[in-house]
């Protein structure tokens, strides 16, 4: 027997995810949540084998929601936008299901992650498929993160700057931080470049939050922070700041 929970904002939709799991006996549906929020805990709790996940949803998207899940269950996506790269879906073993779909195009989604369960195989399609879309993600406009009793979502605009801790990076906003299990690469290249600029290896800064630059030492300049934070900036990093300030 496979269990699994159903993610989705909009009742309907759950409820004709349950009407067709109907047919599939070999499968227990443990419950079904209308947010991201209640999602997570239902699978940190529960631990299902399958998830059944809508992607966009207010407050939480499915793609954020995961980015939070440690040890992902297999993940079967249902959505009305087709516009996520549905190739690099089917390059893995999880599977994509374009609002509305069909009894019959519900059950070969619903084979296939039996057939992988069944097989026991080890590989966690999931973080590959969100690997894929995270090249064609836009620019990003909040970021979630989860604390020890809580999820925070932080609005870009709350960041004043991102420093790199090794596999990880450390999302300063205002007087919080914040641990994401991202890499700096990543933030570069999702952060708006109008607003985020990287003065050196370490650091990522939001010009709105920049007061002033610094001559520290010869050719060593620091970047002052409103909040009188200093970061050191290198010397490509400069020369692009004062670029982006037009100084």
């Amino acid at each position: 027997m496979n269990t699994a929970i159903i993610i989705d904002d909009e009742q309907p939709a759950r409820e004709i995810i349950k009407h067709y799991l109907k047919g599939f006996p070999g499968i227990e549906v443990l419950g079904d949540f209308p947010d991201g929020f209640s999602g997570l805990k239902a699978i940190q709790e529960l631990r299902p084998d399958i998830v059944f996940l809508d992607i966009q949803m207010p407050k939480l998207t499915g793609f954020e929601m995961l980015e939070l899940v440690e040890n992902p269950p297999r993940i079967i996506f249902s959505t009305a936008y087709d516009q996520y790269a549905i190739k690099a879906f089917e390059m893995s073993a999880v599977d994509y299901l374009l609002k509305p779909y069909s009894a019959e195009r519900f059950g070969q989604a619903v084979k296939k992650v039996q057939e992988q369960l069944l097989t026991r195989k080890t590989e966690q399609p999931v973080n590959a498929l969100i690997a894929k879309l995270d090249e064609k993600e836009e620019m990003l406009q909040r970021i979630a993160v989860k604390t020890r009793h809580k999820i925070e979502v932080i609005p870009v605009t709350e960041i004043t700057f991102i420093e790199a801790d090794d596999d990880y990076v450390t999302i300063h906003a205002g007087k919080e931080k914040y641990l994401k299990e991202k890499t700096m690469k990543y933030m570069e290249s999702h952060l708006d470049p109008l607003q985020f600029v990287r003065i050196h290896r370490s650091y990522i800064v939001n010009v709105n939050h920049i007061a002033r630059l610094e001559l520290y030492q010869k050719e060593t300049y620091h970047v002052l922070l409103k909040d009188g934070t200093s970061l050191r900036a290198s010397t490509t990093g400069y020369k692009e700041l004062k670029q982006m300030l037009r100084l």
